[in-house]
């Protein structure tokens, strides 16, 4: 199917980023960094070359992650994680990703290049990371393979989702004084710096003991002594409902300003619900002569399908937006996902075994299927959509281009050859 009508192509042409961002930490001490850092790099270079270069990090972590717990799956039938000096370089890729992904756009404007590509490919390669980090998280945190992982992806996902339905509905982005991109990502960049210091298990020690209240009576006697990897969970489930009372602030603000109804934008928060939905009850089937996937190797591949499927969603989101075009509401990988689920819990459903999941094996199988599916579509859809802004605009996604004095894009001079024809 084709992601851009051909009436929308033009719209294209009209859009133009806009962004508020109210982070104290962004402002005065990141931006000044971020404003020399993008002087580093040649005016040949591409924005979405910076971008990917930052995604290529990110993507080096999660297989050294694999690379270990592969190796010691293979050995011993479980898996123990890297060992702590790894952790110092997930926090460096980390940090650099956040780097490359704030100077991408400045590049953008210093090689005249700023557009729709742009912010599709920028949100691209967001949406993957987010998936990639809570996984990487997990592991630094100790978390394992357990429902505080998969409650982790829900926040997260859900976060993303919130700031494009956001962007969507007021036409720029909003990034407030606590935000994922800026004080989230240092965050994690933190907890992989203190795992490599005193290992995963420090996150398991009772928060109580940690900070020492566990010596004052009262505090003691009513508050649950809980792990400090899950009270991070418990703030950050705070940090959530923030998020959504915020984004939807400025998205009624928004629509009152249109004359628009202030009610229906959360109707649109549905589609998200109900996928995240489909996947937890996927992941809560009744065992059938072999573990749950949750507790089983087959946990990382689910979590990275899902996250694929949910970039192509919110990829769709980000066309609409700067193609001016109706929100996205269905995706067609559901119905595979909804074979899964009905599958999965044919015991529940029926009192049969499941027809697809029956065993270990074929459960990895559907699993692994489910992946290389939502890879292909999302991968489809990435070529489609760049392809169609590309040949529109007449630019180029990895070669930087600048309009001549007639209004056509050219080819940009690298530095050498520049000075060679002056």
């Amino acid at each position: 199917m084709a992601y851009i009508p051909q009436a929308s192509l033009d719209n294209l042409k009209k859009y133009s980023y806009k962004g508020v961002d109210k982070s104290l930490l962004s402002q005065y001490v990141l931006n000044p960094f971020w404003n020399w850092f993008v002087t580093l790099w040649p005016l040949n270079v591409a924005p979405n070359t910076i971008t990917l270069t930052g995604l290529s990090l990110v993507l080096m972590n999660f297989f050294t992650m694999l690379y270990y717990d592969l190796g010691y799956l293979a050995e011993k039938g479980g898996a123990t994680g890297p060992p702590q000096w790894v952790y110092f370089t997930w926090a460096a890729g980390l940090f650099l990703y956040q780097s490359l992904d704030a100077i991408d756009g400045k590049q953008a404007r210093r090689t005249g290049m700023a557009g729709p590509l742009g912010e599709m490919f920028d949100h691209g390669c967001d949406a993957l990371n987010t998936t990639l980090e809570v996984i990487l998280a997990a592991r630094a945190l100790n978390l394992g393979r357990s429902w505080w992982t998969v409650a982790s992806q829900i926040a997260t996902l859900a976060n993303f989702y919130l700031t494009t339905w956001e962007e969507y509905h007021t036409g720029q982005l909003f990034l407030a004084a606590f935000s994922g991109p800026v004080e989230g990502i240092l965050m994690i960049v933190a907890i992989y710096i203190i795992s490599g210091i005193y290992g995963t298990e420090v996150w398991d020690t009772p928060i109580l003991t940690f900070t020492k209240l566990d010596k004052i009576p009262f505090i003691a006697e009513h508050v649950q002594n809980v792990g400090l990897n899950e009270a991070f969970m418990a703030f950050g489930a705070i940090g959530l409902a923030f998020n959504i009372l915020h984004s939807y602030a400025n998205v009624r603000q928004a629509s009152r300003a249109k004359g628009q109804p202030t009610v229906r934008p959360l109707l649109l928060l549905l589609p998200f619900v109900f996928s995240a939905t489909l996947q937890v009850i996927w992941l809560s089937h009744p065992k059938w002569n072999h573990s749950a996937i949750i507790q089983s190797p087959l946990f990382v591949p689910f979590l990275c399908a899902w996250g694929l499927q949910f970039a192509h969603n919110v990829g769709r989101m980000i066309l609409a937006h700067v193609t001016s075009t109706a929100f996205p509401i269905w995706d067609w990988m559901w119905i595979w996902s909804i074979i899964g689920v009905v599958d999965a819990q044919l015991p529940r459903i029926l009192g049969r075994p499941p027809v697809i999941q029956s065993s270990y094996e074929s459960t990895a199988v559907f699993v692994y299927m489910t992946l290389v599916i939502s890879f292909l579509a999302y991968a489809r859809f990435c070529t489609l959509v760049i392809n169609d802004i590309t040949n529109h605009l007449g630019i180029a996604c990895f070669t930087v281009r600048k309009k001549d004095a007639e209004g056509n894009w050219r080819v940009a001079e690298k530095p050498a050859e520049k000075a060679k024809s002056s």
